[in-house]
């Protein structure tokens, strides 16, 4: 990935696996951000990282923002990209009318109609889905949409409860918010609402003519923010 390829080269990164995104899963029942982040965080620390700073996209948002709030002493300093961290229940419901479709057949594609659709709400420029065949993408879906699907499922009716939605803590680090000017899943004033929450120590920075996958669309301005963000006063290179 390009963006990693850059980031590397001003940072050690670790890139945690998170729950039923990629291989990693678990036959216990907790699907709670809190769950994940701990889970990170005891990775980390079995790796010897005693200190970092955090760069979290979208559900990442709600599991960084929980390992950054429940590890001060660990997380430095935040970045998060386009995440509704702190969307109360009635604001998610809202943007999911806008939307016009189920969450879990948009978040958990089933056929290539539905891949093409969440694509085109993620990214503003070009769906680089475009002028694949079908039969390609249906093989895509199967492989990586309906791994653990049962618990995807369960995962995207956690984030859609009111869970997510109180006692959200202001965080004690530095923090660095990105937004593309043209997110549809997350739209900016999401972005200024928890920037407002988290008050002075927050700062949010707008990427024009850019969607919710601004880490695809325009990743050179998202890196370049990332590294002026954390390397001035960075202690080391754990990030």
């Amino acid at each position: 990935m390009y963006q990693v390829k850059s980031l590397a080269q001003s940072f050690n990164l670790y890139i945690p696996d998170l729950l039923f995104f990629g291989k990693s899963y678990t036959t216990r029942k907790e699907r709670t951000e809190e769950f994940q982040a701990k889970c990170v965080v005891q990775g980390l620390k079995e790796l010897g990282v005693r200190n970092c700073s955090m760069f979290a996209i979208s559900y990442g948002g709600f599991v960084g923002y929980r390992m950054a709030e429940m590890n001060p002493e660990m997380v430095e300093k935040v970045v998060i990209l386009s995440s509704g961290v702190g969307c109360s229940k009635d604001q998610k419901e809202e943007q999911l009318k806008k939307i016009g479709r189920d969450p879990v057949e948009l978040l958990i594609p089933a056929k290539p109609e539905d891949l093409h659709v969440l694509v085109n709400l993620s990214i503003y420029k070009y769906n680089p889905f475009k002028w694949a065949p079908d039969y390609f993408l249906q093989e895509f879906i199967d492989m990586i949409s309906r791994t653990y699907l049962k618990e995807k499922q369960e995962l995207v009716h956690h984030l859609l409860s009111n869970h997510t939605d109180c006692r959200l803590p202001i965080l004690s680090q530095e923090t660095l918010l990105i937004w593309g000017d043209k997110d549809r899943v997350f739209p900016l004033m999401f972005g200024y609402q928890l920037q407002r929450h988290l008050g002075p120590r927050a700062k949010l920075e707008i990427i024009k003519n850019t969607g919710h996958a601004a880490n695809i669309e325009s990743p050179d301005s998202v890196n370049a923010l990332i590294k002026a963000f954390i390397l001035p006063q960075s202690k080391d290179l754990n990030g």
